[in-house]
């Protein structure tokens, strides 16, 4: 994708695409939640997840767009869920999520799945509301 598709992308508010890793950070809490998160937006990244990993390396996640529920069938190691709303404000946490579990929040419209004990260690709470940025050029990501 060119520069200038990119610029669209984010001005539009559509996620950027797969191999673009960003940042999200909870500005309430002088916290960044990660800095290598992935995003899943198209049908195939979204029900492939992070089915086939052995775990998420530190700073590293998954933004799964749009996204209401999870589940960890087939998975080799736990994680955190940050469900957000349209504007990124949280709705729903889930810590420690292991293997062979079930997890929705019907009024989500994305999830972010982290390496368990991200909550925890960031101080996210419901409410808060999270901000996305491009890893590579800090550049602020809106809706």
């Amino acid at each position: 994708m060119n520069l200038l598709a990119r610029m669209a992308a984010l001005l539009k508010g559509k996620p950027l695409p797969q191999d673009r890793r960003l940042r999200v950070a909870n500005p309430a809490r002088g916290t960044v939640l990660a800095w290598r998160l992935e995003t899943a937006h198209t049908s195939a990244t979204r029900n492939k997840g992070l089915l086939g990993r052995n775990g998420l390396e530190d700073g590293g996640g998954l933004w799964i767009v749009p996204c209401e529920s999870v589940h960890t069938f087939f998975m080799r190691f736990a994680i955190d869920l940050v469900y957000l709303d349209r504007q990124k404000r949280v709705k729903k946490l889930r810590s420690n999520v292991g293997p062979w579990r079930i997890s929705l929040c019907l009024t989500a419209h994305s999830v972010l799945e982290l390496p368990a004990g991200t909550i925890h260690a960031s101080g996210t709470r419901r409410g808060d509301r999270l901000e996305f940025s491009d890893a590579a050029t800090g550049q602020i990501y809106t809706v």
